[in-house]
């Protein structure tokens, strides 16, 4: 049964399993556990009779200690098991392994949050959030998840991405193009939306002054007061010329700053493998955490750098 002692005498296995150093999961405990005392706080409230005996009492949990319960649920991003396995690994059963997995799950976003991590969602945060970044350098790009097929027809058609071959869901990411931090996420939509129609149902602004590099895919996509950068298409029946494939190739090596970072999400399995659960909104909960992982775990690549 894997506990979270037995695993940080094996830091290379535990970064493995958890995606976090040590040195990062020992950051995160303190705002998760903080995180899970307020969740606790708020479901004893709302107890109807209240609580009589102290909280803690009974039988001793399988996960007994706060650092297990933020190993079990990281353990869960990084591979991805089904719930049979999650629970066999853990020694519990599959129902409880669901019901962890989802309690865990936004206690992890909050803990991140807490610190910093998250990507904004919201327009007003996200304006706010890139006007901070000193050089106003941003890259932004869409990426697919992919999806079980859908069993109604009409969520086939929806949920079918052409580019992907395959059914997705698609998030719009927006990175500071110096950090390679993830500073802005879009909502989850479906894949058969074009790249620059889910940019504008954002509404997300960008500072006056700011560069913007991006694809092809967000053509005709110019927010006011910014300078952008996209490769130009080769035209029908045409060919670029030379220098204007050199051009495409230098805009390319600048762009593909927006890939490592959605790279460094996809560590996670289960924002890389097709998804399987059927939660309203759990997949965009688990997109949002995921970045905020990949933002820590960014922190301290650049900390050792």
């Amino acid at each position: 049964m894997l506990n979270c002692a037995e695993l940080e005498r094996q830091p290379r296995v535990f970064q493995s399993l958890t995606g976090l150093s040590l040195a990062a999961f020992a950051q995160l405990l303190p705002a998760f556990e903080q995180a899970y005392g307020a969740a606790q706080d708020a479901a004893d409230a709302q107890r109807t009779p209240a609580r009589e005996r102290q909280r803690g009492g009974g039988r001793q949990a399988t996960l007994a200690t706060m650092a297990d319960k933020l190993v079990f649920i990281l353990f869960y991003f990084r591979l991805y098991p089904t719930q049979v396995a999650q629970g066999f690994f853990f020694g519990i059963s599959q129902g409880q392994a669901c019901t962890w997995i989802h309690g865990l799950t936004p206690i992890l976003n909050q803990a991140l949050g807490a610190e910093q991590h998250l990507p904004a969602r919201r327009p007003a945060a996200v304006a706010q959030v890139l006007a901070a970044c000193p050089d106003l350098a941003f890259i932004i790009d869409g990426t697919e998840r992919p999806i079980q097929r859908p069993k109604n027809a009409e969520r086939q058609r929806q949920y079918y991405s052409g580019k992907k071959k395959r059914h997705t869901v698609k998030n719009i990411i927006v990175t500071d193009k110096g950090t390679r931090k993830i500073k802005a996420l879009g909502p989850t939509c479906e894949g058969k939306k074009h790249d620059k129609a889910a940019m504008d149902e954002t509404e997300f602004r960008f500072p006056p002054g700011s560069r913007l590099w991006q694809d092809t895919g967000f053509q005709g996509y110019a927010p006011p007061g910014t300078t952008t950068y996209q490769p130009k298409k080769k035209p029908r029946g045409g060919e670029l010329t030379p220098a204007e494939k050199a051009t495409n190739q230098a805009l390319s090596s600048e762009r593909i700053g927006v890939e490592h970072s959605i790279g460094g999400t996809k560590v996670f399995r289960i924002v890389h493998d097709v998804y399987r659960n059927h939660r309203p909104a759990y997949d965009d909960l688990v997109m949002a955490t995921a970045c905020g992982l990949a933002n820590l775990r960014l922190d301290f690549r650049l900390q050792v750098a």
